[in-house]
């Protein structure tokens, strides 16, 4: 198993079993040393703890996504805010810069996902609002043109940075290649049917802020949001959405994961606000659970740390039925009973994260 976590100014690349051994035996070898590309930015500190090696690498860096599919196991790909996209071919061992220079508007990728249905077909989203699609595994780079050419452009800002807005989340269908779900922060959600010939903008019910987007292979047209302005679920694809929100009690939302057994149960953790979610010396945030026609059920007290002091968590599964992994500044956790029970993964946790919020994460099952 090898996971991916997108820290501020790091990546912990962590891995166990078979590739466990290969990882520790290559890093032994080459800790404190630099990679080859982006000389001198790029070492490794390898750790090993209860089974599990933790490697840093891209050090200095300001991270803000990972992306990777079980269909290339081997493949990685971070975005950062300035240094543009890096990608490994070796399950993390090394790194190098993609030259994206003469497509890309600029070099802060604020967003990847990868497709589904081919894993050489990847997208990433930047700041200023952009979308990019690769066919080829990131050797090279279309924009798909249009959505800045939106009505509503001239609404969407980014509150920290307000002279600005980005891509926050990027997301195709299970069921459609061509159908590209796209959230912008802050402005709206936007969706193509085309592969991003033509987009289609703030459908009926949408969320404006939206943070992370999820599908379920399952059900054909289940889209869920978790945004600033709160939670919302489609059916359609993203056209028309409703608004579940009784017993939520903090709307600020953050990461979304449905359970990969059913559809219908869906976690999801949030906040009162930005400042809580995202700030770890005011930090307050929660994570609740909802099963279709009931109420959201807080989830505390089961072992994934949750209120006073903890980010915002950042969901991901294998797609294994009711497992799901969460990490936050208190450290990388996984439940196998969709959220009645968590237990800490012994990872190398380095003491820096403890004021950090988690940019991304990403798992590949054994």
């Amino acid at each position: 198993m090898r996971i991916a976590i997108a820290l501020r100014d790091r990546l912990l690349v962590c891995t166990t079993d078979a590739a466990a051994q290969s990882s520790s035996q290559s890093s032994s070898s080459s800790s404190d040393t630099a990679t080859a590309s982006e000389t001198g930015t790029q070492r490794t500190v390898a750790e090993t703890t209860a089974g599990w090696t933790t490697t840093a690498r891209l050090s200095g860096h300001e991270l803000q996504c990972v992306a990777a599919s079980p269909n290339a196991p081997e493949r990685l790909f971070v975005g950062t805010f300035e240094r543009g996209l890096f990608r490994s071919t070796d399950g993390g061992e090394t790194f190098d810069r993609l030259e994206t220079d003469d497509v890309f508007a600029s070099e802060a990728v604020m967003s990847l996902t990868i497709s589904p249905h081919d894993p050489d077909v990847l997208y990433a989203g930047t700041e200023p609002s952009r979308v990019y699609r690769s066919t080829d595994g990131g050797d090279s780079w279309t924009e798909l043109g249009g959505l800045t050419d939106l009505p509503s452009e001239s609404e969407w800002y980014f509150p920290p940075r307000p002279h600005t807005h980005h891509v926050r989340w990027l997301e195709v269908d299970p069921f459609d290649p061509d159908r590209l779900y796209v959230g912008i922060e802050a402005g709206a959600f936007v969706y193509s049917t085309d592969g991003g010939e033509t987009w289609h903008e703030r459908p009926d019910g949408s969320r404006l802020d939206n943070h992370s987007l999820a599908t379920h292979p399952d059900r054909e047209g289940r889209l869920y949001a978790a945004a600033g302005d709160g939670y919302a679920e489609s059916d359609d694809g993203g056209e028309h959405w409703d608004h579940p929100q009784e017993g939520l009690g903090h709307r600020y939302c953050w990461s979304v994961v449905p359970n990969p057994a059913d559809p219908d149960q869906v976690l999801v953790s949030s906040a009162s606000g930005a400042s809580t979610a995202h700030t770890a010396s005011r930090a307050e945030s929660y994570v609740y659970r909802r099963t279709a026609g009931a109420s959201w059920e807080g989830l505390d007290d089961n072992g994934l740390p949750t209120g006073d002091g903890v980010v915002r968590a950042v969901f991901a599964t294998t797609g294994d039925d009711d497992t799901v992994y969460g990490v936050n500044n208190r450290g990388l956790f996984v439940t196998d009973d969709f959220g009645d029970r968590w237990e800490r993964v012994d990872i190398e946790w380095p003491s820096e994260a403890a004021t950090q919020t988690p940019r991304g994460l990403a798992v590949i099952g054994a």
